[in-house]
């Protein structure tokens, strides 16, 4: 079939079989089916944050009978006396340290390891890859003992230390990837010109990792955001908790739970990431596609 437009041009259009149609709405229902597979968790979330405390837990329908507001208004009243506002400002705390500190030590380490030639080089870059096999579980103990020795337990720097530390070997390993994409004429270049290690990285490499940079933002943001695990160990004072670790708060200690109060805060707490993600995705999509082709 063809179709002639009005600038003269013939498009030729192929008109599909029935057989090619059927493929194709089969493939869509899949795709709306594992969608919905998907989504179910978070409309129960939202569904459960408008149900009284007693109907989340005896009644099974996904729709409330009676749709309450009250968790929420709850939830911006704050917690034992604590404004809402303050568990926000704690995670953004913890998050923009986290992100700052994963950029300048991850991108600075890879320029080490990647572009300079020193002794043992090949070892240390061994060891950095090693340390992605091992689980972060692992090291709890230790470093609790380690953060307990140094009193800075109930504080948020054993939360940040090791962003500033190039500890991430995941985004070293990112930048470096990056990195073998970029001519080493361009150093070359600038050393002719007088410039120094720190001169050529800020200067000339810094700007054209900006997709690893915002690859690794918006991914250390997001683990931050929800990191749960570490405010529970380290943080004892609810002045100080982030979103993650106050839900929690919200179970008290004759195991009577306030579900929604919890599943609002959840909600709540998903803004800002959902937020996040969708300005910065199409950095994070392109980021991660040259990532995949260089090197």
């Amino acid at each position: 079939m063809s179709v002639k437009t009005a600038g003269g041009r013939v498009i030729v259009r192929k008109r599909r079989t029935a057989a090619e149609r059927a493929k194709s709405a089969v493939w869509h229902a899949a795709m709306l089916a594992v969608l919905a597979i998907v989504l179910y968790p978070l409309l129960w979330v939202i569904t459960a944050s408008l149900k009284g405390n007693t109907d989340i837990i005896t009644d099974t329908s996904l729709w409330p009978k009676a749709i309450t507001w009250e968790h929420f208004a709850n939830a911006f009243d704050g917690l034992a006396g604590i404004p809402l506002w303050r568990f926000f400002w704690n995670s953004t705390l913890i998050a923009a340290l986290s992100v700052v500190g994963v950029v300048v030590s991850c991108s600075m380490t890879a320029y080490a390891l990647g572009r300079l030639r020193f002794p043992g080089r090949s070892a240390m870059l061994g060891v950095v890859i090693a340390t992605l096999l091992l689980p972060g579980q692992v090291m709890l103990i230790p470093q609790y003992l380690i953060f307990s020795e140094l009193e800075v337990t109930n504080t948020y720097v054993p939360l940040v230390i090791g962003k500033f530390l190039a500890l991430e070997s995941f985004f070293v390993f990112l930048y470096i990837q990056f990195l073998r994409g970029i001519p080493r004429e361009l150093d070359q270049a600038a050393k002719i010109d007088g410039a120094g290690h720190f001169r050529i990285f800020f200067s000339i490499l810094l700007p054209l990792l900006r997709p690893a940079v915002v690859t690794s933002s918006i991914f250390t943001f997001i683990w931050s955001w929800n990191d749960f695990l570490g405010p529970l160990i380290y943080l004892y004072d609810m002045e100080k908790f982030p979103l993650p670790r106050l839900l929690q708060s919200y179970s008290n200690t004759e195991g009577v739970t306030n579900w929604g109060g919890m599943m609002a805060m959840t909600l709540l707490s998903l803004v800002p990431v959902v937020l996040f993600f969708l300005v910065f995705q199409k950095f994070l999509i392109r980021g991660i596609a040259t990532s995949g082709v260089k090197g």
